[in-house]
């Protein structure tokens, strides 16, 4: 069985910024952190108002005030979403940015899987997706 072999041009052009602009994978990276960033304000404004969408059954170990748990996922979101706008633009922080928000996304949503759990698993899809797509680009290739 042979190997197909990749040519040098488009190993190098796989993931890299060109212009400002990211390549196809971090712009969709950046998107799905977009996404999930507007997903977790959306959770966390729900939270805060304190809205009977929400209902914890039985006990919990991470059990916060549900205020508490809107803030949480409110500053989240907007620190993905911030981190998705600079992955799209191109900047040189956002990916280290991107993964960390992520990854802090992950673990709350993960935390907030009681409550809403539906909800919680779609924005976990969005951050992990983000986290792979994130961890394969390399911003020194160019």
């Amino acid at each position: 069985m042979a190997m197909v072999q990749v040519p040098p041009r488009a190993q190098r052009d796989a993931g890299a910024v060109r212009d400002g602009a990211p390549a196809a994978g971090p712009a969709l990276a950046g998107v799905w952190l977009v996404i999930g960033g507007s997903l977790s304000v959306l959770l966390g404004v729900t939270g805060i108002a304190e809205d009977s969408l929400f209902h914890l059954a039985g006990g919990y170990a991470y059990r916060f005030d549900l205020t508490a748990w809107g803030w949480i996922n409110l500053v989240i979101g907007v620190a993905v979403g911030i981190a998705g706008v600079g992955v799209l633009a191109g900047a040189p922080w956002a990916r280290t940015a991107g993964l960390l928000t992520a990854a802090a996304s992950l673990i709350s949503q993960f935390m907030f899987i009681p409550y809403y759990p539906w909800w919680s698993i779609s924005v976990m899809t969005l951050d992990l997706l983000a986290i792979w797509t994130l961890g394969r680009f390399d911003p020194v290739r160019r």
